[in-house]
Protein backbone atom coordinates (compact mmCIF):
# COMPACT_ATOMS: atom_id res chain seq x y z
CA UNK A 1 0.00 0.00 0.00
CA UNK A 2 1.26 3.82 -0.54
CA UNK A 3 2.06 5.60 2.28
CA UNK A 4 0.43 9.39 1.99
CA UNK A 5 2.64 12.04 1.38
CA UNK A 6 2.46 14.93 2.98
CA UNK A 7 0.67 17.99 1.22
CA UNK A 8 0.12 21.67 1.64
CA UNK A 9 -3.79 20.45 2.36
CA UNK A 10 -2.65 18.10 5.73
CA UNK A 11 -0.87 21.58 6.82
CA UNK A 12 -3.78 23.18 6.70
CA UNK A 13 -6.01 20.50 8.03
CA UNK A 14 -3.79 20.37 11.15
CA UNK A 15 -2.25 24.08 11.63
CA UNK A 16 -5.50 26.50 10.09
CA UNK A 17 -6.76 27.36 13.48
CA UNK A 18 -3.80 28.10 15.05
CA UNK A 19 -2.64 29.94 11.82
CA UNK A 20 -5.97 31.86 11.42
CA UNK A 21 -6.18 32.91 15.38
CA UNK A 22 -2.11 34.47 15.17
CA UNK A 23 -2.79 35.65 11.56
CA UNK A 24 -6.40 35.44 10.48
CA UNK A 25 -7.27 39.11 11.27
CA UNK A 26 -4.27 40.52 8.50
CA UNK A 27 -5.49 37.70 6.00
CA UNK A 28 -7.73 38.81 2.63
CA UNK A 29 -10.76 37.01 2.25
CA UNK A 30 -9.40 35.76 -1.10
CA UNK A 31 -6.43 34.53 0.97
CA UNK A 32 -9.23 32.61 3.83
CA UNK A 33 -10.95 31.34 0.51
CA UNK A 34 -7.80 30.13 -0.96
CA UNK A 35 -7.14 28.00 2.37
CA UNK A 36 -9.81 26.84 2.33
CA UNK A 37 -10.22 25.85 -1.12
CA UNK A 38 -6.45 23.77 -1.02
CA UNK A 39 -7.55 21.96 2.74
CA UNK A 40 -11.10 21.08 1.03
CA UNK A 41 -9.98 19.89 -1.93
CA UNK A 42 -10.49 16.74 -3.20
CA UNK A 43 -12.52 15.62 -0.24
CA UNK A 44 -15.94 14.74 0.53
CA UNK A 45 -16.19 18.53 1.99
CA UNK A 46 -16.60 19.65 -2.23
CA UNK A 47 -18.43 16.03 -2.62
CA UNK A 48 -17.71 13.57 -5.43
CA UNK A 49 -18.92 10.65 -7.65
CA UNK A 50 -18.15 7.09 -7.64
CA UNK A 51 -16.62 5.36 -10.59
CA UNK A 52 -17.27 1.63 -10.88
CA UNK A 53 -15.20 -0.62 -13.17
CA UNK A 54 -16.43 -3.86 -14.92
CA UNK A 55 -14.41 -6.02 -12.67
CA UNK A 56 -16.17 -4.78 -9.88
CA UNK A 57 -13.65 -2.17 -8.75
CA UNK A 58 -14.95 1.04 -7.38
CA UNK A 59 -13.43 3.94 -6.81
CA UNK A 60 -14.33 7.55 -5.04
CA UNK A 61 -13.72 10.41 -6.89
CA UNK A 62 -13.86 13.95 -5.23
CA UNK A 63 -14.26 17.22 -6.88
CA UNK A 64 -11.59 19.80 -6.73
CA UNK A 65 -11.67 23.27 -5.90
CA UNK A 66 -10.73 24.61 -9.15
CA UNK A 67 -8.92 27.51 -7.24
CA UNK A 68 -5.56 29.12 -8.91
CA UNK A 69 -4.23 29.10 -5.62
CA UNK A 70 -4.63 25.09 -5.11
CA UNK A 71 -0.97 23.13 -6.00
CA UNK A 72 -3.29 20.09 -6.97
CA UNK A 73 -5.56 21.81 -9.38
CA UNK A 74 -2.87 24.08 -11.00
CA UNK A 75 -0.24 21.69 -11.52
CA UNK A 76 -0.70 20.96 -15.00
CA UNK A 77 -1.42 24.94 -15.71
CA UNK A 78 1.65 25.53 -13.78
CA UNK A 79 3.75 23.21 -15.97
CA UNK A 80 2.60 24.38 -19.02
CA UNK A 81 3.22 27.94 -17.95
CA UNK A 82 6.85 26.92 -16.99
CA UNK A 83 6.99 25.86 -20.17
CA UNK A 84 5.89 28.34 -22.11
CA UNK A 85 7.95 30.66 -20.44
CA UNK A 86 11.30 28.69 -21.05
CA UNK A 87 10.64 29.20 -24.42
CA UNK A 88 11.24 32.93 -23.85
CA UNK A 89 14.80 32.41 -21.99
CA UNK A 90 17.60 33.93 -24.34
CA UNK A 91 20.02 30.99 -24.92
CA UNK A 92 22.59 32.78 -22.23
CA UNK A 93 23.17 32.00 -18.67
CA UNK A 94 21.22 33.58 -15.99
CA UNK A 95 21.83 34.51 -12.38
CA UNK A 96 19.44 35.36 -9.82
CA UNK A 97 19.45 38.49 -7.39
CA UNK A 98 17.08 38.48 -4.25
CA UNK A 99 15.97 41.94 -3.21
CA UNK A 100 14.69 41.41 0.36
CA UNK A 101 12.28 44.14 2.39
CA UNK A 102 13.29 44.70 5.92
CA UNK A 103 10.78 42.54 8.68
CA UNK A 104 8.93 45.64 9.85
CA UNK A 105 8.08 46.76 5.98
CA UNK A 106 7.09 42.73 5.16
CA UNK A 107 4.54 43.75 8.36
CA UNK A 108 3.49 46.78 6.40
CA UNK A 109 3.10 44.43 2.85
CA UNK A 110 0.56 42.38 4.50
CA UNK A 111 -1.85 44.98 4.98
CA UNK A 112 -1.17 47.35 2.17
CA UNK A 113 0.05 44.46 -0.51
CA UNK A 114 -0.73 46.33 -3.48
CA UNK A 115 0.97 49.91 -2.51
CA UNK A 116 4.20 47.70 -0.69
CA UNK A 117 4.73 45.55 -3.93
CA UNK A 118 4.16 48.33 -6.73
CA UNK A 119 7.14 50.10 -4.67
CA UNK A 120 9.05 47.07 -4.08
CA UNK A 121 9.09 46.25 -7.90
CA UNK A 122 10.01 49.85 -9.27
CA UNK A 123 12.84 50.49 -6.76
CA UNK A 124 14.07 47.14 -7.43
CA UNK A 125 13.74 47.60 -11.26
CA UNK A 126 15.25 51.06 -11.42
CA UNK A 127 18.36 49.79 -9.01
CA UNK A 128 19.17 47.12 -11.82
CA UNK A 129 18.78 49.68 -14.85
CA UNK A 130 20.96 52.12 -13.12
CA UNK A 131 23.60 49.74 -12.21
CA UNK A 132 23.70 47.92 -15.52
CA UNK A 133 23.46 51.23 -17.49
CA UNK A 134 26.32 52.51 -15.51
CA UNK A 135 29.41 52.96 -17.91
CA UNK A 136 31.86 52.19 -15.07
CA UNK A 137 30.15 48.60 -14.01
CA UNK A 138 28.32 47.41 -17.36
CA UNK A 139 27.47 49.74 -19.59
CA UNK A 140 24.46 48.03 -20.95
CA UNK A 141 20.60 47.54 -20.92
CA UNK A 142 20.47 43.87 -19.30
CA UNK A 143 17.46 41.27 -19.97
CA UNK A 144 15.64 40.23 -16.63
CA UNK A 145 12.56 38.36 -15.37
CA UNK A 146 10.48 39.12 -12.31
CA UNK A 147 8.89 36.79 -9.37
CA UNK A 148 7.73 37.93 -5.95
CA UNK A 149 8.33 35.65 -2.73
CA UNK A 150 5.66 36.88 0.18
CA UNK A 151 6.91 34.30 2.83
CA UNK A 152 10.89 33.37 4.14
CA UNK A 153 12.01 29.95 4.62
CA UNK A 154 10.51 29.89 8.50
CA UNK A 155 7.39 31.32 6.51
CA UNK A 156 7.10 34.49 8.34
CA UNK A 157 5.66 36.96 5.97
CA UNK A 158 9.07 38.55 4.57
CA UNK A 159 8.35 39.71 0.39
CA UNK A 160 11.46 39.33 -1.11
CA UNK A 161 11.67 40.62 -5.05
CA UNK A 162 13.03 37.81 -7.27
CA UNK A 163 15.43 39.00 -10.28
CA UNK A 164 16.58 36.28 -13.00
CA UNK A 165 19.43 38.27 -15.48
CA UNK A 166 21.08 36.90 -18.44
CA UNK A 167 24.38 36.95 -18.08
CA UNK A 168 24.26 39.16 -21.61
CA UNK A 169 23.67 42.27 -22.36
CA UNK A 170 22.60 45.35 -25.02
CA UNK A 171 24.91 48.35 -25.09
CA UNK A 172 23.21 51.67 -25.87
CA UNK A 173 25.10 51.59 -29.18
CA UNK A 174 23.31 48.27 -30.40
CA UNK A 175 26.17 46.05 -29.64
CA UNK A 176 25.52 43.04 -27.88
CA UNK A 177 28.06 42.83 -24.47
CA UNK A 178 30.37 39.16 -24.64
CA UNK A 179 29.01 36.97 -22.09
CA UNK A 180 31.17 37.18 -18.81
CA UNK A 181 33.99 34.53 -18.70
CA UNK A 182 32.04 32.90 -15.61
CA UNK A 183 28.37 32.95 -15.29
CA UNK A 184 29.34 32.81 -11.60
CA UNK A 185 27.08 35.49 -10.09
CA UNK A 186 29.21 35.89 -6.82
CA UNK A 187 32.06 37.09 -9.10
CA UNK A 188 29.76 40.50 -9.79
CA UNK A 189 27.90 40.41 -6.46
CA UNK A 190 30.21 43.83 -5.39
CA UNK A 191 28.54 45.68 -8.43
Amino acid sequence: MNEHRLELADVFRIHEADFLTTWGAMLSPSQKKAIRDIRDCRTAVLGGHVEEYDCGHRVILYNSCRSRSCPKCQAMARAAWLAEREKELLPVPYFHVVFTLPQQIGRLALQNPRQIYSILFRAVSDTLLTIAADPKRLGAAIARANSIFTANSQHWPNPTRSKLCATTAARSNGSSMPRPPSADPNKYSNI
